[in-house]
C-alpha cells in the first residue's frame, strides 16, 4: 500500500470518528430539546456516520469545499450546551455565519439561538392529534413518516378504514411493515387485535372501523382538536369532505388530492402562508402540481416564464387496471403494466391555484408508464429574461441548496441518474441538470424534474399539516 492510499485511509477514518461521535448528540438534541440538524436542508436525524459525511461532501457546490466534519461537531456541542427549545439549525449555514463572525462559538450561538435557549424543547405549540381517514398508498407512507417524528408536533393518533376482512387489522399491519416499492418498516411493529391497535415504534395507532364519517366519535379515544387527512380521494369538494368536521373530536381537514370548488390547494414552500386559521378543510394539491409549481415559481421570479407546456411521464397508479378491463376514464382501462397510456392532467392548469401569476400560461398532458413509482416532469417554458444552460443550472443548484424552497426542489447532475434512484426522496421534485436544454437565443428552455409520486408528496402533505397544525419550529439560520 502506497503512502498515498495509507493517508487517504486515515483522514476517511479521522472523519468517520468525527461523523460517529456526532450521532448521539444529534439523537440528543432531537429526542431531549427537538431540535432538527441538517445540513444545507440535508437532515442529520437517524443517519449512519457515512450519510452524514455525504451531506458534508454537499457543502462543496455552495461554499467551494466540502464541510469538514470537525467545525459540525463542535457546533453540535455548543448546542447541546443550551438546552434549546424547538427549532431547525441548519449546520452549513450556521457555519458561515460563525465563520464570518469570528470570536467565540459559544457567544456566538447563544446570540444566534436567542429565544430558544434554556427552553428544554419548548415548543411553539402543544402536539396535534392527527387522523389518517384511509390507509392505502400514500397514508401508509404517511404513517411511516409521523411515526418515524416521534410525535414531535404531529402526533398521529388513529386510522379509519373499512373494514375488509376478519383479520383486517393483521393485513393491515403487514402491508405497514413490508412494502415493495419503499422497503420494509425501520423498527417494531406491535398488533392488538384485542383493542384494535398497532404500535409501531412506541406511537399507538387506534384503528377505527367506520362506513360513514360522521358517526365516528373521536373522543372516545381521547383525540380531540384532531386534523382528519382525508387519503382516499372519495370526496374531494367542500360538501363531501365537511363531513368529516360531523364527527366529534375533529377540527380541520385535509384533503391529499387536488381540491374542486372553492377549496384552497396549498403547495408546501409556495402558498402554504394562504392557510387562514378560519380554513376549515384545504387540499395538499396532487403530486404533480407538487413537484412542478415550486420549480416554476423559482424560475418565475428570477427569469418571468411567457408560456409553457408540462409534460409527466408518471407511473401507474391503483386507479389503473392491471389487466384489459372496463374503466370510465379513456385509455386507462388498458393494462398499466404493458402500456404506455396517453391520458390527461390537470396539474399544469392546477399551478395557477397556488401560484396566480402563471394563470393561463401553462398546458399540460400525461403519459402513464409501467413503473410502480417515480415519475417525471419536462418543463417546456420560454422565458422573458434569457439565460444559459450553465446559469439555470446553477441558480436551480442554488435553489436546492440556500433558497426557501431548498425542502420542494433538490438538483443532480449525475450522468447515470435513473428512476429508482429517487426513491424515497423528500422532495417535491429533482431536477436533472444534464438533461436541461436552452435554445441558441436563450429565451426557450426544457427543464426535467423528477418526483417521487408517493414518497415526496408524502412528505409535503406533512409539511401542509404541520403549517395548519401551528407546529413549524423556526429555522437557524433565518431563511431568506
Amino acid at each position: 500500500m502506497t503512502q498515498q492510499t495509507e493517508a487517504a485511509l486515515a483522514e476517511w477514518s479521522a472523519r468517520e470518528g468525527l461523523a460517529e461521535t456526532m450521532i448521539p448528540l444529534i439523537g440528543r438534541l432531537y429526542r431531549k430539546n427537538n431540535v432538527v440538524a441538517s445540513i444545507y436542508g440535508r437532515k442529520l436525524i437517524n443517519k449512519s456516520a457515512v450519510d452524514i459525511l455525504k451531506a458534508h461532501r454537499v457543502v462543496r457546490h455552495i461554499d467551494g469545499v466540502e464541510m469538514d466534519p470537525a467545525d459540525s461537531l463542535a457546533l453540535l456541542e455548543g448546542l447541546d450546551a443550551l438546552d434549546l427549545g424547538a427549532v431547525n439549525v441548519d449546520l452549513a449555514r450556521l457555519n458561515v455565519k460563525a465563520k464570518a463572525a469570528g470570536g467565540d462559538l459559544a457567544e456566538f450561538l447563544r446570540a444566534e439561538l436567542g429565544e430558544a435557549v434554556g427552553k428544554s424543547g419548548a415548543t411553539a405549540a402543544e402536539p396535534r392529534d392527527i387522523v389518517l381517514y384511509g390507509f392505502g398508498r400514500i397514508g401508509r407512507l404517511l404513517a411511516r413518516i409521523l411515526i418515524e417524528r416521534g410525535g414531535y408536533g404531529l402526533r398521529l393518533r388513529a386510522v379509519v378504514v373499512r373494514k375488509g376482512s376478519e383479520d383486517d387489522l393483521l393485513k393491515r399491519a403487514s402491508l405497514l411493515r413490508r412494502d415493495s416499492v419503499h422497503g420494509p418498516f425501520d423498527g417494531s411493529i406491535v398488533v392488538d387485535e384485542e383493542n384494535n391497535t398497532i404500535t409501531a415504534n412506541g406511537t399507538m395507532i387506534q384503528f377505527i372501523y367506520s362506513n360513514d364519517p360522521t358517526t365516528v366519535d373521536y373522543t372516545a379515544y381521547g383525540i380531540d382538536n384532531a386534523i382528519v387527512v382525508d387519503n382516499t380521494g372519495r370526496w374531494r369538494d367542500e360538501a363531501g369532505l365537511s363531513q368529516h368536521l360531523e364527527a366529534k373530536g375533529v377540527s380541520r381537514v385535509l384533503l391529499t388530492a387536488p381540491g374542486k370548488g372553492a377549496l384552497k390547494n396549498i403547495v408546501h414552500g409556495v402558498n402554504q402562508a394562504d392557510i387562514e386559521e378560519a380554513d376549515r378543510i384545504v387540499s395538499a394539491a396532487s403530486c404533480t402540481t407538487n413537484a412542478i409549481t415550486p420549480v416554476l415559481k423559482a424560475l418565475n421570479d428570477e427569469f418571468g416564464v411567457q408560456v409553457g407546456h408540462v409534460e409527466t411521464v408518471h407511473s401507474f397508479t391503483n386507479d389503473q387496471n392491471l389487466i384489459d378491463n372496463f374503466h370510465k376514464g379513456e385509455r386507462r382501462g388498458r393494462s398499466a403494466v404493458l402500456n404506455m397510456v396517453l391520458t390527461e392532467t390537470g396539474a399544469a392548469k392546477a399551478v395557477s391555484k397556488a401560484l396566480p401569476e402563471l394563470e393561463g400560461k401553462l398546458t399540460g398532458n400525461a403519459i402513464r408508464v409501467p413503473t410502480p413509482d417515480v415519475s417525471m416532469a419536462i418543463l417546456n417554458l420560454t422565458l422573458e429574461k434569457a439565460t444559459d444552460a450553465e446559469s439555470l443550472n446553477t441558480f436551480l443548484r442554488n435553489v436546492s441548496l440556500v433558497s426557501p424552497l431548498h425542502r420542494q426542489v433538490d438538483y443532480i447532475a449525475s450522468p447515470e441518474g435513473v428512476s429508482t434512484d429517487f426513491v424515497g426522496s423528500r422532495r417535491a421534485g429533482i431536477v436533472d441538470g444534464r438533461a436541461t436544454i436552452v435554445s441558441a437565443d436563450g429565451h426557450h428552455v426544457v427543464v426535467y424534474v423528477w418526483y417521487d409520486n408517493e414518497f415526496g408528496y408524502s412528505c409535503q402533505v406533512v409539511r401542509v399539516v404541520e403549517t395548519m397544525a401551528g407546529t413549524n419550529p423556526a429555522n437557524v439560520p433565518a431563511l431568506g
